[in-house]
């Protein structure tokens, strides 16, 4: 297959893009019913520099691995060639009902299922017309991409790590790597998306505004103190540090990360030997949330 427009495939960046649904809410987008009047306007700062910063790299694809399209058995990738609905985020109906429309580039999709089960992964092709996409790889495309005007490849996170710690946070190397040598295969430029949280203790209500800062804070300081620790390592680097920071961020944080969303950008990168760009950290209802960059 071609290589890109601007020549040479490869990853060419990858941003810790994290998916909370007030963070599109308080955007007010047309694609989204619910109204708002604004809120968390750091992290939406960080991500108008993530969008800056993109379009710059000049990618032909963005490839997101999102923690809530849950796969019981194996890693799932979207092959639908157009994938059209509304999106509901579960718990926040009243902020996330968001309708989308958007291209999947069906080729690497495939190749990416091809290079995982070459590598041992039990992989599938998702090619069912009219399955909903969820919310977390619907808000970090949203966050990073408002356009849409780039194709899309998205993968499921394997349910394992919700019930069994890190254990699979090798495998998820495993599935980077795999990643890797499908963009390279088939020439793309292409930009990964993590669309994780980092501390993942919250509220269990809400304020009569959903959108009232005055109450938003680190659900306690254990959880942010962690989340700082695992920031200066990122910001420190190189990459290959995280191989311990992030498990014993888990450990300490409940963290999203679990899922493997951020382990999967790092191996898919290389483990390059470089610090992150650390664009905006934040509390939504109390969980931590960093928009970050490599930049190979």
């Amino acid at each position: 297959m071609p290589a890109g427009p601007s020549g040479g495939g490869g990853i060419v960046a990858g941003y810790l893009a994290p998916h909370p649904p007030h963070l599109v809410y308080a955007e007010n987008p047309p694609q989204n019913e619910p109204r708002s009047t604004g809120g968390w306007e750091v992290l939406r700062w960080g991500y108008e520099e993530l969008r800056r910063r993109l379009k710059a790299h000049r990618p032909d694809v963005l490839v997101v691995h999102a923690p809530h399209w849950i796969t019981m058995v194996g890693h799932h990738v979207n092959c639908v060639p157009n994938p059209r609905g509304v999106s509901v985020e579960p718990i926040f109906p009243h902020l996330f009902r968001y309708h989308y429309d958007f291209r999947t580039d069906v080729d690497l999709a495939e190749a990416i299922v091809d290079e995982g089960a070459r590598a041992g992964l039990v992989t599938s092709a998702l090619r069912e017309e009219g399955v909903r996409v969820d919310y977390a790889t619907i808000g970090a495309l949203h966050l990073a991409n408002p356009d849409w005007d780039l194709p899309v490849v998205s993968l499921s996170a394997n349910n394992n790590p919700y019930y069994y710690s890190d254990a699979s946070l090798a495998e998820m190397e495993t599935l980077g790597a795999a990643t890797r040598r499908a963009i390279e295969r088939t020439g793309r430029r292409a930009v990964l998306l993590a669309s994780n949280s980092l501390s993942h203790l919250h509220w269990d209500t809400e304020p009569e505004l959903p959108e009232d800062m005055g109450v938003e804070r680190p659900f306690d300081h254990a959880q942010y103190a962690g989340d700082m620790a695992l920031l200066q390592t990122i910001r420190e680097g190189p990459t290959s540090r995280l191989k311990e920071a992030v498990p014993a961020h888990i450990e300490a944080t409940s963290s999203e990360t679990k899922a493997g969303s951020l382990t999967w950008l790092l191996a898919a990168m290389g483990w390059p030997a470089i610090a992150g760009d650390v664009l905006a950290y934040g509390t939504v209802i109390a969980t931590g949330n960093a928009v970050v960059e490599w930049v190979p």
